[in-house]
């Protein structure tokens, strides 16, 4: 269960019933990677320019994985940095559940000094063929700092069930062993919070893909009345 220090905006699909922390949605929260982000390992290390790609990506199941495989196919030696490694060990590790690790980090992270461009392959790619990159990266990717909390409904005696999800930041509890040690968690503290817009106007394309157009035009129409 969640902790009782939410603020929540609860909107009701019928499906779904969404909870939704408006204190983190209204905030500036904003990505600074390359800006000033510390990364997730133990020290600091904002030279890097790691961001929360040094552990890699969690795989959301089979049609995940062939998605990602497919497009990471595509990806030429110019835009991919370690297009090699990949072609020949493949880009997940060995049972298919993370991103393969090259040099300490996720191996579709173009390091920076590369030519094609610093950052994540996958998302570079995205851009330049003016597609989404919710399309192409791993769903922990692009969701993140989004946190969504499934909740098994509740069947009642005509063996309908109502599920419950609860929408809020990421923190670091959310990574598991991995966040103990981390220097630094992009959601604490205030390093983060100096965006121009609010987190659902910011994310709004991530709200929408998550929760669907209709919940999240009901959700932004909320927050910002």
């Amino acid at each position: 269960m969640e902790p009782d220090d939410l603020d929540l905006e609860v909107i009701d699909d019928g499906d779904t019933v969404w909870r939704f922390d408006r204190t983190f949605l209204t905030s500036n929260w904003t990505c600074i990677w390359g800006r000033g982000c510390l990364g997730i390992l133990a020290e600091p290390a904002e030279a890097l320019q790691q961001g929360c790609c040094s552990v890699g990506a969690e795989i959301d199941g089979e049609e995940e994985s062939r998605r990602v495989s497919s497009l990471a196919a595509t990806l030429e030696p110019s835009q991919f940095q370690f297009h090699a490694e990949a072609a020949e060990l493949g880009v997940f590790n060995d049972d298919g559940t993370n991103t393969r690790l090259v040099d300490d980090a996720c191996i579709f992270l173009n390091r920076p000094g590369f030519e094609g461009g610093a950052g994540c392959a996958l998302h570079l790619a995205a851009v330049a063929d003016e597609e989404s990159p919710i399309d192409w990266k791993p769903s922990v990717c692009w969701q993140l700092p989004i946190r969504v909390l499934w909740e098994q409904p509740e069947v009642s005696a005509d063996g309908q069930g109502v599920e419950t999800a609860t929408v809020r930041g990421w923190r670091r509890s959310d990574w598991g062993d991995d966040g103990d040690p981390m220097a630094w968690c992009c959601t604490e503290g205030e390093r983060a919070y100096v965006g121009d817009r609010p987190v659902v106007e910011s994310l709004g394309d991530e709200l929408e893909a998550i929760v669907g157009t209709a919940v999240y035009v009901e959700l932004r129409r909320r927050l910002q009345r």
